[in-house]
């Protein structure tokens, strides 16, 4: 058996197989007696089909599948052993499809496969390169809004007589014409778009009325859900005034600041003064933030490692490839997304030369160790006041391991996060404090 490449440039080439008898033959031989001992055909007993009925009947179609799984296998091992940094997988050479051969176990087979090369650049990663890292510290309006949040989640409802800014008004629309939409709905008024219908629904009592520009007042999306209308229809009213008649006023009042409320929000006894509510919601509001710095930096991080990493793709074998393994994709779709796949493609490369270059590795209890902080962070999420045992963690993880999908997808982000971690300690890395609000502006 012979195999070799030829590479046509340096992100392109050719590798191509030659398969004579002596090299498929014995494998095919072992096939069709595997397939005989467990064949069930009329005339036969189980097990006891001869060989050469087998290779008469389906002998063709054996060797047809052993050729290609010595192929497949070969290249694959030719692929590891020559060091080629391929992209994506070897295409059978369209030519190959007119040759023709007789399958009668004499053929020498000779296949071509086209193969595109990762191309050949410098991960710009050095000692030199610098980074900022931001310290972001909760300014006093973030804070009292995560307070007022937490104080509404654990309010209570009342119905005050006459409606102010924030209340939740349950009302009947009907528009303004014969036949029109008529719908009872509960309305958030902090939802509303439009300042001057907004005012205009506070200070309203049981049975008010007051007309409204539906258009004006609601993005599209929440006026679809409160007239029970599809979006396209919403989009397009031709008659957008109603009548609202108030017929009750919600209020969701804030918690007070007692023991109970802190009770609820941090296991008993642990917070007891407001200042200790204020230092804790201000530490987890921080610890939030720091996840934002930590996405910021490895933003920064990739947009730099795209910008300077210069690399032409072999684009016209991966467009053949994308289409040949994505039959149901059209050319139009493969143009629209071919820049953003190929974004992606060069920041793997990245990673992977990272990797290789400095050994990293994937361990299983790492990617345990992520799905159980993951899931830790859903249950609390939830409830904060509940903390599930590691055992309890561990079986969660084992579950959401169990899918494929998802374990690929935590296995790939232990990876991301080896290398976002190597590169850190590679560059300069600057710390420098920011408040919340001036932060959010960045990128802006």
């Amino acid at each position: 058996m012979n195999i070799s490449h030829e590479k046509i440039d340096d992100i392109n080439a050719n590798i191509i197989v030659e398969l004579t008898p002596e090299d498929y033959n014995p494998t095919v031989d072992k096939a069709i007696k595997d397939q005989a001992k467990k064949a069930k055909l009329p005339g036969f007993r189980p097990g006891l089909v001869p060989a050469g009925h087998i290779r008469r009947t389906y002998g063709k179609s054996i060797l047809f599948d052993e050729v290609n799984r010595i192929i497949n296998t070969k290249i694959s091992e030719y692929i590891g052993e020559q060091n080629l940094e391929v992209l994506g997988q070897p295409l059978p050479k369209e030519e190959d499809a007119e040759t023709t051969y007789s399958w009668d176990f004499k053929d020498t087979f000779k296949f071509t496969y086209e193969i595109g090369l990762a191309p050949n650049f410098e991960v710009p990663f050095t000692a030199d390169t610098e980074f900022i890292e931001y310290d972001i510290k909760a300014d006093d309006a973030t804070l009292q809004e995560r307070i007022k949040n937490l104080r509404r989640s654990y309010g209570k409802m009342t119905n005050p007589e006459v409606s102010a800014e924030g209340d939740v008004l349950y009302a009947a629309l009907k528009q303004n014409k014969e036949e029109g939409i008529e719908k009872t709905a509960s309305i958030r008024t902090d939802i509303i778009v439009d300042t001057k219908i907004k005012k205009s629904l506070t200070g309203l009592k049981k049975d008010d009325k007051v007309k409204i520009d539906v258009k004006k007042a609601f993005n599209v999306a929440d006026l679809a859900r409160i007239l029970e209308i599809t979006e396209d229809q919403a989009e397009n009213l031709d008659v957008t005034k109603f009548e609202l008649t108030v017929k009750n006023i919600n209020r969701l009042e804030e918690s007070d600041l007692n023991q109970e409320f802190f009770d609820k929000l941090f296991p008993a006894g642990e917070v007891t003064t407001e200042e200790q509510f204020n230092a804790k919601v201000t530490e987890e509001v921080e610890g939030l933030f720091k996840q934002n710095s930590t996405q910021k930096l490895r933003n920064d991080m990739y947009t730099f490692g795209m910008d300077k990493a210069d690399a032409k793709f072999p684009e016209t074998f991966l467009k053949k490839w994308l289409k040949a393994t994505n039959p149901n994709l059209s050319e139009q779709e493969i143009e629209e997304g071919f820049a953003d796949f190929v974004s992606n493609l060069k920041w793997t490369i990245i990673e992977n030369r990272v990797v290789t270059a400095n050994k990293l590795e994937v361990k299983y209890d790492e990617v345990v160790d992520l799905a159980k902080e993951r899931i830790y962070s859903q249950i609390k999420m939830y409830n904060m006041n509940e903390e599930p045992t590691d055992e309890q963690l561990g079986q969660f993880a084992l579950q959401l391991l169990s899918d494929r999908e998802q374990a690929n997808r935590l296995f790939e982000e232990v990876k991301a996060l080896k290398v976002f971690d190597k590169l850190k300690s590679t560059v300069k890395i600057k710390s420098k404090k920011i408040d919340y609000d001036k932060f959010e502006k960045l990128d802006k």
